[in-house]
């Protein structure tokens, strides 16, 4: 591990950008209808227990990474495999956000450019952040947010301005009683955006104050979840549900309706600039988790001589992920959950927690 401390706000900001990421871009939890806001704060609350399993295994080992209490718990050989899959799970969910990236500003702005060419550029920019260590990436990650904070504010006073939001669109609520909204909330929005911030478990161990970890993990859960509710609320009142679930980018057909007085309008540039900081946050997240796992795994002496080979893994595995974007989007709502989310995000943390807690009873003898 690099001797780096990050603050608990910086901790906070990262897992908020995180968590808004790549959530923003895409019609999250519209299975629900006019409710998907209400999967999103369902699938927040749900959340929330899950978090308490991955703080609880952090206060038994506060000083090692994911990749090293593994390997106490469930012994060297098996700790090792489950430690493996984790970091390449992170590599594959990086993958998966920069395809998000990529096919965002091909749709929207560079229509004839390669995929791989604006792929490889944020990547670029990524792997020279990462070799800069945790302590630039949330410092960068301070300036950035309030930024973008300044223009989600903007553009909701513009929105609002402009006279587009129907309410009758989101009527009525709970049309079919509480069941949907649940199945959702469970299925989908648990696990993306929410409990993806597993990821934070490898960064941990660099905060400065162990104390602030829960109410910080939270805070910043509560907060992206309340952020994206809205989000999704403004995006149906607008749009209505038809037209939410049928967009690619249900929040950029959103921003391209603005108009206000006549003046005001094509303000979809201010949402790429949004877009773009919060997917770069969550790849770099994603991606130095990965870098200082594999290093920690492998006993790398200097964890940035990874970040170019794994970068270039995370590059290729972007475009080769899915043929087209309805199948990429399918994939990760669905053929990942099974596969990867549940046994990932909520069995596998659960079992090494029973595990350790069994261990540290014995310990203290009974």
């Amino acid at each position: 591990m690099e001797k780096a401390k990050i603050s608990a706000s910086q901790l906070f900001i990262l897992m908020v950008l995180f968590e808004l990421g790549s959530a923003l871009l895409v019609p999250l939890a519209i299975r629900a209808k006019q409710d998907a806001w209400l999967a999103i704060l369902l699938g927040m609350i749900f959340s929330f227990v899950l978090f308490f399993v991955y703080h609880k295994l952090y206060t038994y080992y506060p000083n090692l990474l994911p990749t090293e209490y593994m390997q106490k718990i469930l012994g060297k050989v098996l700790g090792t495999i489950l430690a493996f899959i984790y970091i390449l799970y992170f590599m594959y969910d990086a993958s998966r956000v920069l395809r998000d990236f990529g096919e965002m500003l091909l749709t929207f702005a560079y229509p004839d450019t390669p995929l791989f060419i604006a792929n490889a550029l944020l990547m670029l920019v990524i792997i020279y952040t990462i070799r800069k260590g945790i302590e630039v990436i949330a410092r960068s990650g301070e300036l950035l947010f309030i930024f973008m904070y300044i223009l989600a504010v903007a553009g909701f006073i513009l929105i609002v301005s402009s006279g587009l939001i129907e309410i009758k669109n989101l009527q009525p609520v709970l049309e079919e009683g509480l069941l949907p909204s649940l199945k959702v909330a469970l299925s989908e929005t648990l696990y993306f955006p929410f409990t993806e911030a597993i990821v934070f478990t490898m960064i941990l161990p660099y905060l400065n104050d162990s104390k602030k970890a829960k109410v910080t993990m939270l805070c910043a859960t509560g907060l992206s979840g309340i952020n994206l509710a809205i989000t999704m609320l403004i995006n149906v009142s607008v749009l209505g549900v038809n037209l939410t679930a049928r967009s690619q980018f249900p929040l950029l057909s959103t921003v391209e309706s603005i108009q206000v007085a006549d003046f005001l309008e094509r303000l979809d540039v201010f949402f790429m600039l949004a877009m773009v900081i919060g997917i770069f946050f969550k790849v770099s997240v994603l991606f130095y988790a990965a870098v200082i796992g594999t290093a920690n795994l492998f006993k790398i002496k200097s964890p940035s001589r990874m970040s170019y080979p794994l970068g270039i893994i995370i590059l290729f595995m972007s475009m080769t992920i899915a043929s087209n974007f309805q199948e990429h989007l399918h994939e990760g709502l669905y053929a990942a959950k099974f596969v990867l989310h549940i046994p990932l995000f909520t069995v596998i943390p659960s079992l090494l927690l029973l595990v350790s807690f069994l261990k540290n009873r014995k310990r203290h003898g009974g």
